[in-house]
């Protein structure tokens, strides 16, 4: 039985999400969350998900920084993104950065049903039309090599890199995260070995790459 996790902040757009897959798929257990903790902890807690449904702006996730944490932490995870950004560059990046496809928000159910089955079976989907437009364009090398160097972070350094780049210092980090402040400084060494950078400022420079800003119109359920 496929197990889908559906991550998005908006419960009526989940719901139609998880009636869409539920309809077309003969058997499946469908698992929500509103934002990127919920996402994480989700899958700590049931490594047997399949398939995760993901919005590319929800709490604690803006732009490709939640897809880049659950393609590193998770990568057997199969990750199709959900998002009113449907700029072929942006679709393009998603895609380099470890997506097995993209629905638009504009997506009726039929296309639902479609990229959830194709994706299930191990394929990766996207809608026609996005498909030309993204295939004219080439992978950038540098989605490619940064999603490698965040794959390597584990799931509390990716939490520290996160508290890092809003400007925390280490001891609000720990009180944060609840660990000490020699914890946070040790793991602040180790993000930056592993992401080739030098200091917290060229390490937020980094993550804030990820960033898509918001896109110019969004599809929300009435």
């Amino acid at each position: 039985m496929p197990r889908l996790l559906i991550a998005d902040d908006h419960p009526l757009f989940r719901a139609a999400l998880r009636q869409a897959a539920s309809e077309h798929l003969d058997d499946c257990s469908v698992l929500e969350a509103s934002d990127l903790p919920g996402v994480l902890d989700a899958l700590s807690n049931d490594p047997d998900v399949d398939l995760v449904l993901l919005d590319l702006h929800m709490p604690g996730s803006q732009g490709l920084s939640g897809l880049a944490a659950m393609r590193g932490q998770y990568p057997a995870v199969a990750v199709l993104v959900v998002s009113a950004h449907d700029e072929p560059l942006v679709v393009r990046r998603v895609l380099d950065h470890g997506a097995a496809g993209f629905i638009p928000k504009s997506a009726d159910p039929g296309q639902i049903s479609e990229a959830v089955a194709t994706v299930l079976n191990c394929g990766n989907w996207l809608p026609p039309d996005l498909a030309r437009a993204v295939a004219a364009l080439p992978s950038n090398p540098a989605d490619a090599d940064l999603a490698a160097r965040l794959a390597r972070l584990t799931e509390q350094q990716y939490r520290v890199l996160n508290l890092l780049a809003e400007g925390l210092l280490n001891k609000q980090i720990a009180d944060r995260l609840g660990i000490q402040e020699r914890t946070v400084k040790a793991h602040a060494t180790a993000i930056f070995e592993k992401l080739g950078v030098r200091n917290r400022t060229q390490a937020g420079v980094l993550l804030r790459s990820l960033d898509l800003g918001e896109p110019d119109m969004g599809v929300r359920p009435a």
